[in-house]
């Protein structure tokens, strides 16, 4: 890991990292242990461990369907009310089934306003990280969250007739899509400079995406995924959408507010269990689940509405009712997509401890992803011996690269490990991170870093 940090131009001291044997529950290797980083992606290891073991596994979210109004032959002659729990994966799919439940019940016609209440949580005033307001992975939590907001952008080059066809998924009712693209002969770009490549800008109200550059013949099929409208504009287009695909017919508006009392229920809607949320949120590294799942946490521990604030104290009880005191913790957004949030590689280290220990270790370990198989480390180290015996969480910011999680060594020993870069050049730390991970599994019997020291401690008691 030495020489790969000196490539980068990156000094071992913004270099925290921790090695556990799981076997002694003894530390092996720290360097660092104690500071406090930026650890970005990895505090979802936090995150859903604590939901875990607060949760259950098999915790469910209900989204509950009202009516409010007289409801015969098909026709309410009302409002339709939703209300929402904070369901992380309430998707395109399942928002049909959801839809599909109240057609098969006899609903057809809708009279009345579609109302939205999304009391479960407080409302989001964080500002977008980077600027980037229209990325999803910047959606803000939000009890009746659909789709993650998003909307896919389908590029098909026609190569016969020198243009590019572009359609959008969901297709939502009222949404633009400008294609000015002209087709070129060049390499194909990734992330920021395939969207600045393509002219790629949008606006939310009325929504509109703009396409007005050029693209790459090389780039084959491509997609682009945006977070393009307003939370209110984006449930009333996907629920016309849907609702007309379906038979069905809407004739009133969109509103906000409350389950009134002279509502019934008249559908619920359970979701995917937590133990197969949480696979979703680590092997792809989902921030706005995470976030939907901390203010969970925030909402059943701490009484709703759910809030950043009551959930950070209820992970904090719940660490030192474990033995692991984190005076340094800060876990802002619950995701680690944040500026402000620390660890340090000690506290990281004890929590994947008690993970290995724990009841719901296996539904934790099996969320992580595989070295060289899936989710994040799909293509990490696919030709090292390490492949398919290591999970590890990875974590990425423009400041940090961070990586954690557990590693059959090559003698058989299992052990756990964190590694956390803070530093200007930390986007260029992978090869060291992996260097690291190497060593760990080739037995981790040399100081990895000048700055290492060994120790006889356990890092859940500090």
């Amino acid at each position: 890991m030495t020489q790969a940090l000196a490539a980068a131009h990156i000094p071992p001291a913004a270099v925290s990292a921790v090695v556990v044997d799981l076997d002694t529950g003894k530390s092996v290797f720290a360097t660092q242990d104690r500071t406090p980083r930026n650890a970005a992606s990895l505090m979802k290891l936090v995150t859903t461990f604590a939901a875990l073991e607060l949760l259950t596994p098999d915790y469910r979210w209900t989204t509950e369907v009202y009516a409010d109004g007289a409801l015969a032959d098909g026709v309410l002659a009302g409002d339709l009310i939703f209300r929402g729990a904070g369901d992380p994966r309430l998707d395109y799919e399942s928002f049909w089934m959801l839809l599909r439940a109240l057609r098969a019940r006899g609903l057809r016609e809708i009279r009345g306003r579609v109302i939205v209440d999304r009391s479960r949580f407080a409302p989001d005033t964080d500002e977008p990280i980077d600027e980037e307001s229209f990325r999803p992975y910047n959606v803000p939590p939000d009890a009746l969250l659909v789709n993650y907001k998003a909307v896919r952008f389908v590029f098909l080059p026609d190569l016969a007739r020198n243009a590019v066809r572009i359609f959008a998924q969901p297709p939502l009712p009222g949404m633009a899509i400008v294609n000015e693209l002209s087709i070129v002969e060049r390499s194909c770009p990734e992330g920021r400079a395939f969207r600045e490549l393509i002219g790629a800008a949008f606006e939310r109200r009325p929504p509109r995406a703009s396409f007005t550059g050029v693209f790459p013949a090389s780039c084959g099929e491509r997609d682009l995924n945006v977070a393009l409208h307003a939370p209110d504009d984006y449930f009333a287009a996907m629920f016309e959408h849907l609702w007309t695909e379906l038979g069905g017919t809407w004739s009133g508006e969109l509103g906000a507010g409350s389950v009134p009392p002279t509502a019934r229920l008249i559908h619920s809607h359970e979701s995917r269990p937590l133990g197969e949320i949480v696979r979703d949120i680590n092997k792809f590294s989902n921030n706005v689940m995470a976030r939907q799942l901390f203010l969970t946490l925030g909402a059943e521990l701490a009484g709703p509405p759910g809030q950043p604030a009551g959930a950070e104290r209820a992970v904090a009880e719940w660490l030192s009712a474990k033995g692991i005191r984190a005076p340094e913790l800060r876990l802002d957004n619950g995701s680690g997509l944040s500026r402000t949030a620390r660890i340090s590689a000690r506290t990281l280290g004890a929590l994947l401890e008690a993970a290995w220990r724990s009841p719901v270790m296996p539904e934790f370990v099996a969320a992580l992803p595989v070295a060289a198989l899936d989710g994040t480390m799909r293509k990490r180290l696919n030709d090292h011996p390490v492949a398919g015996r290591a999970h590890m969480k990875t974590g990425l910011l423009s400041d940090v690269r961070s990586m954690a999680g557990y590693v059959l060594d090559r003698r058989g020993r299992r052990r756990a490990l964190v590694v956390i870069v803070n530093h200007a050049k930390a986007h260029d730390a992978q090869a060291a991170l992996d260097a690291f991970l190497a060593w760990v599994y080739a037995g981790a019997t040399a100081p990895a870093s000048p700055t290492a020291r060994p120790r006889a401690a356990s890092p859940r008691r500090p």
